[in-house]
């Protein structure tokens, strides 16, 4: 072991303006050893022995979920942990072992007293760097569950994704090469000898028919007879491949009055099965197109949603912004498990309710953790219902999130905020979210959250005031 002396101490920033009789002291009433490689400091949910100063080697923080050590920091030498004075953690949050052999120095509990009583200007130190300890672990835990929220959207997102992008591939080849088939029809209707004269008559009628969006929905029944009917006048009037033709026919709003209509103008009538394949193509090649383009727009609209769900292009300060958008964002980011799970989303927002002056990133964390939750609970259901509601409460914006799941105990009602605490199995939750949320909510909004909860009724009641500065009665 090294020998540690006052001015060694001062070579640590927190210590470095402690007076000299103060550091021997702690030296004198300090517990001195040395750790071999992977022996603990201190255990998970233990209490802490004292405050621990590392003189040499290091120190690896972790804790293990599912059976896996996820590593949360390492303490180098001159670092100072376990207790400090004034601190209400009085047991480990993760544990700590040695890496290499280390020496350890510790003020040990019945010392924190007389430390407090006769050693300000240590006893202040130590302070300074429990709120250091503060700020960082709350950004690291902050950080830590933003990656859980992006873990739990990136399945569901990329499910999104590439269903449209898939459409774009399948339907660019099927476009590519039915228009390789295009001279051959093409072809045909020239030896067709078609009344050119009918043509702007027949394009007319194609276009009238169309224009009219109001598709009825068919059932798979009513589609089947339909198509037959088509099927069978294509057939009576001598067109080939009438079968094939008539689900597209179908599928685009066509009647046979519409057959008729268009048929008339054919001139002469030998030429007919040349120009509906003409149109049937057409109608085909329009079809793949717009396919695409709505695939297209699907991809931009995920796209847009992630980045006004991020808000990535914005400041990271308080704005003006519309809530009910960021909880449309976040259901667009949870779609694939609200489809997975037969969950019907209900959503009344308040058209009176003004923008709300927000961290808008930060307030989308908190639609995630929530409905996300939401969406867990009813999961034993096989299907659910989730309403979102909003309203204007005075100078407040009121956000309730209700799920008709099982419900919360009783007997773990109090602790839903606490961290690291949670009713999911194993692995599925890290008992962060809920802590950061009202932590987000409170601190960062100031706010209120309040859970009320019941057997097929379970609702979090978010309250934030609208320009940021009134705080909402409990």
């Amino acid at each position: 072991m090294i020998q540690v002396t006052p001015e060694w101490l001062k070579g640590t920033e927190a210590l470095k303006d402690v007076p000299t009789e103060q550091l021997q002291w702690l030296i004198d009433n300090c517990e001195h050893y040395v750790l071999k490689d992977g022996d603990h400091l201190f255990e998970r949910d233990q209490p802490h022995r004292g405050t621990y100063y590392i003189i040499t080697g290091k120190i690896r923080l972790y804790y293990t979920q599912a059976g896996v050590r996820r590593e949360m920091a390492t303490l180098a030498a001159r670092s100072i942990t376990g207790y400090l004075p004034y601190s209400r953690g009085k047991k480990a949050l993760d544990v700590g072992d040695a890496i290499g052999e280390t020496q350890i120095m510790t003020l040990v509990m019945d010392k924190q007293m007389e430390l407090i009583r006769n050693h300000y200007e240590l006893t202040q130190a130590l302070v300074g760097v429990m709120s250091n300890r503060v700020r960082e672990s709350t950004a690291l835990l902050q950080q830590n569950e933003k990656m859980m929220a992006l873990g739990k959207l990136s399945a569901g997102l990329a499910h999104e994704l590439n269903n449209p992008a898939a459409a774009i591939v399948r339907n660019a080849a099927s476009l590519r090469e039915h228009l390789q088939t295009q001279p051959e029809t093409f072809a045909e209707l020239l030896a067709a000898n078609i009344d050119v004269s009918k043509i702007p008559l027949v394009k007319a009628e194609i276009a009238r028919i169309l224009q009219n969006k109001n598709v009825a929905k068919l059932s798979l029944r009513q589609r089947s007879d339909l198509e037959d009917e088509f099927a069978d006048w294509l057939d009576e009037h001598d067109i080939e491949n009438g079968y094939e033709m008539a689900g597209n026919f179908v599928e685009q709003g066509f009647k046979c009055g519409d057959l008729d209509a268009i048929y008339q103008h054919m001139v002469p009538a030998s030429g007919a099965s040349a120009v509906f394949r003409w149109i049937n193509d057409t109608l085909l090649s329009d079809k793949m197109v717009t396919d695409i383009h709505d695939s297209a727009q699907r991809i931009a609209g995920l796209i847009s949603s992630i980045k006004n769900f991020t808000h990535m292009d914005r400041a990271p300060d308080h704005e003006y912004a519309r809530v009910d958008a960021g909880i449309h964002n976040t259901l667009t980011m949870l779609g694939h498990k609200l489809k997975a799970n037969n969950i019907t989303v209900i959503e009344e927002f308040d058209p009176e309710l003004p923008p709300v002056k927000i961290l808008v990133g930060e307030l989308n964390q908190v639609w995630t953790n929530l409905i996300d939750n939401a969406i867990d609970a009813m999961e034993a259901n096989g299907k659910g219902e989730l309403t979102i509601r909003t309203r204007k409460d005075k100078e407040f914006a009121e956000i309730t999130i209700t799920d008709d799941g099982p419900g919360i105990p009783d007997d773990v009602k109090g602790r839903i905020f606490d961290p690291f605490f949670t009713t999911k199995q194993m692995g599925k939750g890290t008992g962060l979210g809920l802590e950061v949320v009202q932590r987000i909510v409170k601190q960062q909004h100031n706010g209120t959250i309040k859970v009320n909860s019941k057997p097929g009724h379970t609702e979090f009641v978010v309250c934030i005031p609208i320009h940021g500065t009134s705080q909402p009665e409990q």
